[in-house]
């Protein structure tokens, strides 16, 4: 057996054809009891990619989670050649805490690539880029919008790479954003490190929606079946429609605080000083309408109640490739 038909991680050797759950001990807890990141690993008989599905960066962002966990769930994380590795949580300390950020306050994904000796969430990412991502060829990440922000569906990766404008239009999601790598981020040490990444963005913290999640799951089969990779007792349907490609946008900001409340659907296109939704105060007295600066797709929109000046409440495209609607 050569040394490329064995998987090794943490010590543990998986060969050609073998399962196994490698877990990380994250910490201890102030009651000295483990914490441990599960590390999902299935590999097919059949040499071939080794693709990488993470979710749980943020602690709140449960729809990515539940994601990788109906990949897992389902068998879809079988391959039919290569090795598929799942990552469902690996903030697990913010998921247990009902919290986007580590205990320590900092936020994973603003820490890549990480320290042995730096803060906990440091000491995290240091060990996800050690010991997993030297042996991915390709990676998707699933995340959800931020605070009560629901992102319509969407692959985000930067502009001009055309591996991944081919993956991002195989994973069939509503939009592709073009968004350049976030310092310190996931993606950012991925992409440093020669390992290429979907970015997938849908929903929003603290809740599953059924729509984004089939869009992940589906999106996640289309790559696989694309790698050569998917087992072929699953189907895979091809996108209801073309991706829009977004390559420029602005957020609308709260002028006033109050009651809010948006009668614009996500994914809705729409044109310049449409009403998006309106801002009222408890009273009766104040009515400010939300209007659209120019024509678009609405493809993040704030479902909080009550917001305050200065607030997100909107994401507009201002740009789309070859202007298309």
């Amino acid at each position: 057996m050569s040394d490329k038909d064995v998987l090794e991680i943490l010590g543990e050797k998986i060969a050609l054809g073998k399962s196994a759950t490698v877990t990380f001990e994250v910490a201890k807890l102030h009651t000295r009891n483990t914490l441990d990141v599960p590390i999902i690993i299935e590999r097919s008989k059949k040499p071939g990619p080794t693709v990488l599905m993470t979710a749980g960066i943020h602690g709140d962002e449960i729809n990515g989670v539940e994601i990788v966990r109906q990949i897992i769930a389902k068998g879809i994380n079988k391959p039919k050649r290569g090795t598929i590795i799942c990552v469902p949580v690996i903030n697990v300390f913010g998921f247990l805490n009902m919290d986007r950020l580590f205990p320590d306050g900092r936020d994973l994904n603003r820490v890549f690539p990480g320290s042995i000796n730096g803060s906990l969430a440091s000491r995290v990412a240091h060990f996800v880029m050690k010991e997993i991502v030297p042996h991915v060829d390709f990676a998707m990440d699933f995340h959800t919008g931020g605070a009560d922000r629901f992102n319509a569906a969407q692959i985000r990766i930067v502009k001009d790479d055309p591996k991944l404008t081919e993956l991002a239009h195989v994973f069939g999601a509503p939009f592709i954003y073009y968004s350049q790598n976030l310092n310190k981020s996931f993606r950012n040490a991925c992409s440093k490190f020669g390992v290429p990444m979907l970015l997938f963005e849908g929903g929003k913290s603290f809740n599953i929606h059924t729509t984004i999640t089939n869009t992940g799951v589906n999106g996640a089969k289309r790559v696989l079946n694309h790698l050569g990779m998917l087992n072929t007792k699953f189907k895979v349907s091809k996108p209801k429609t073309e991706a829009i490609i977004i390559e420029d946008s602005k957020w609308l900001r709260a002028k006033f605080s109050g009651m809010f409340k948006a009668t614009v659907s996500i994914n809705a296109y729409v044109e310049k000083n449409d009403v998006l939704g309106n801002i009222t105060d408890p009273y009766g007295s104040f009515n400010h309408f939300v209007k659209a600066p120019n024509a678009g797709y609405i493809f993040n929109v704030n479902e909080s109640p009550i917001i305050y000046q200065g607030d997100a409440i909107f994401h507009i495209s201002t740009g789309l490739k070859d202007d298309k609607k």
